[in-house]
C-alpha cells in the first residue's frame, strides 16, 4: 500500500462560496483542465511504470525479492523507490517559490515514475483482470465525486477538516497493523481508506477550484495547478488501492 500522503497547499487559502457561476469562467475551466491534464497523465505514467517493471524480471529484482512463496520484499533500491515520493512531495510543497513551472512539472512526473516502481508489485499480488475492473470502477467513483466537489453549492470545508484528521487516523493504524497484524483492523482501514479518500475528491475539487479565484491572473497559477495535480493524484491512487484490497483477485 502506497502511503496515503496528502499535500496541502498551505500557504494559499481558497475563499469558498463563490457559487455556480463559477462553471461560466474560462479560466477557471482552462486551470481546471491543466489539473486533470497532470493528474491523468500522471496516473497513466504510473502504469506503465509499474507494468514494465513488473513485467522485466532483470527491473522487478533490482527493485524487490520474491521468495518461492510469492511473498515480496524490497530490496535497498525498492526501499529508495518507496521512500522518495514523500520526499519529493516536501520538495514540491516547500519549494514551489524557488521553483520554476518547468522543473515543478518535471518534478511531478518523476514522482509518478517512482510511484510506479513502487506499485508494481500489486501485478504480482491480483489478478491483470481484477487491477483492471477495480481501476475503472476507480475512476467512475473519482470521476463522479470531483464533478459533485466542482458544482455542489455546499461549502465542504468542515468536511475536509474531519477527512484530514481521519487521514492522520489511519496513518497511525496502519502503522500500528505492521506490529499487530489484525485482519479487522485491516478490514477497518481498507474501509474507511475508501470512504476518506472518496470525500477528499470532492472536498479538494471544490478547494481548488475556490483556490483559483486567489491565484487567477499570478505568475504562480501554473505552480499551483501542478501542486493541485499532485493532490489529485494521490487521492486517485489511495482510493484505487483501498477499493483494490476488497475487489482485487489475488494470484
Amino acid at each position: 500500500m502506497v502511503n496515503p500522503v496528502d499535500p496541502r497547499i498551505a500557504t494559499l487559502r481558497p475563499s469558498v462560496g463563490r457559487g455556480a457561476a463559477a462553471t461560466y469562467d474560462e479560466g477557471l475551466r482552462s486551470y481546471m483542465l491543466s489539473i486533470y491534464n497532470y493528474m491523468a497523465s500522471g496516473v497513466l505514467l504510473t502504469g506503465i511504470v509499474a507494468l514494465l517493471v513488473a513485467s522485466n524480471e532483470a527491473l522487478l529484482s533490482a527493485f524487490f525479492a520474491v521468495n518461492a512463496r510469492g511473498g515480496v520484499s524490497p530490496t535497498i533500491l525498492g526501499w529508495i523507490a518507496m521512500i522518495s515520493p514523500l520526499a519529493i512531495i516536501l520538495v514540491m510543497n516547500f519549494g514551489m517559490n524557488r521553483l520554476s513551472e518547468s522543473t515543478l512539472k518535471a518534478t511531478f512526473f518523476g514522482f509518478a515514475a517512482v510511484m510506479g516502481v513502487s506499485m508494481s508489485v500489486i501485478f504480482l499480488r491480483y489478478t491483470g483482470a481484477s487491477i483492471a475492473q477495480t481501476f475503472f470502477i476507480s475512476a467512475a467513483t473519482y470521476g463522479a465525486l470531483s464533478l459533485w466537489g466542482y458544482t455542489t453549492k455546499r461549502d465542504l470545508s468542515a468536511m475536509g477538516r474531519f477527512l484530514i484528521m481521519g487521514l492522520f487516523g489511519i496513518l497511525i493504524a496502519m502503522i500500528a497493523n505492521i506490529f499487530i497484524q489484525s485482519s479487522s483492523l485491516q478490514l477497518a482501514v481498507n474501509i474507511l481508506g475508501v470512504l476518506i479518500f472518496a470525500g477528499l475528491t470532492a472536498y479538494d475539487t471544490q478547494r481548488l477550484r475556490e483556490l483559483y479565484y486567489d491565484v487567477q491572473g499570478s505568475a504562480i497559477v501554473g505552480k499551483v495547478a501542478i501542486l493541485g495535480a499532485l493532490t489529485m493524484y494521490l487521492n486517485f491512487i489511495n482510493l484505487f488501492q483501498f477499493l483494490l484490497q476488497f475487489l482485487g483477485d489475488r494470484r
